[in-house]
């Protein structure tokens, strides 16, 4: 069973506004569960990298995907180190002084050592959760993995054991003088993201009809917003 709670190491504790750390293990999973990218950092020839990529989660596990050829995917046997972050903007916080402005956010930052997925039925059931996660429905209307594009992608495994969650979910924080000199207007302007209606692709021989899988994905928002409140 999987605890209910995150447990922190060192290096996943917020040194900082640590009031909007979020503990419980649900909430992690709304945030990654709510992504489509994420950014994954580590060092490569001495140098630190970020990159972008799809991903997608499976109960503790994290799958992370990309192009054999790219040489930060070419890890060794034992796996690589690396930190996996995701984030969604809620909100501007415009404030009475410029210090005070800010931003509403959840973000989850996951540490741990990546292990390549070599084994063929984790790894195509790794692009599966990847797939289903981005595109859900997909996997089993689309052609199935060639040989090729299989052999084409990489994939890699990160558990979710050392991770942090932070959210902010509230109005400015302003000096209790500028509040009551009521001079400034001060507030939160929330941010939406949205699909949009499905465009065909230019070379679509036949009046198809979009797929239900599609449609019901447009019709659902692109991100989630936490109900967790917590104190600025």
């Amino acid at each position: 069973m999987i605890s209910t709670a995150l447990s922190p190491t060192e290096r996943s504790t917020p040194g900082r506004t640590k009031h909007r750390t979020v503990l419980e293990r649900h909430a992690l999973y709304d945030v990654l569960d709510t992504g489509l990218v994420c950014h994954i950092g580590l060092v490569l020839d001495d140098s630190p990298v970020v990159l972008p990529t799809g991903y997608g989660r499976d109960d503790d596990t994290l799958y992370l995907h990309g192009s054999t050829g790219a040489r930060s995917l070419r890890t060794p046997p034992d796996g690589v180190d690396i930190c996996v972050t995701v984030t969604h903007v809620d909100g501007i916080v415009y404030a009475r002084s410029l210090n005070h402005h800010s931003m509403n956010y959840r973000s989850a930052v996951v540490h741990g050592r990546a292990r390549p997925v070599t084994e063929r039925d984790e790894k195509l059931h790794g692009l599966k959760v990847i797939t289903e996660h981005l595109a859900p429905g997909s996997w089993d209307h689309a052609r199935g993995v060639s040989n090729k594009e299989y052999a084409a992608v990489s994939v890699l495994a990160l558990p979710l054991h050392e991770a942090s969650v932070k959210v902010r979910a509230e109005g400015p924080n302003d000096d209790p003088e500028d509040v009551e000199a009521n001079a400034v207007w001060a507030g939160v302007l929330p941010v939406r993201q949205m699909f949009g209606t499905p465009e065909p692709a230019a070379d679509l021989a036949t009046d198809l009809p979009v797929p239900t899988h599609v449609t019901a994905r447009a019709a659902a928002p692109v991100a989630g917003h936490a109900a967790t409140d917590t104190a600025d």
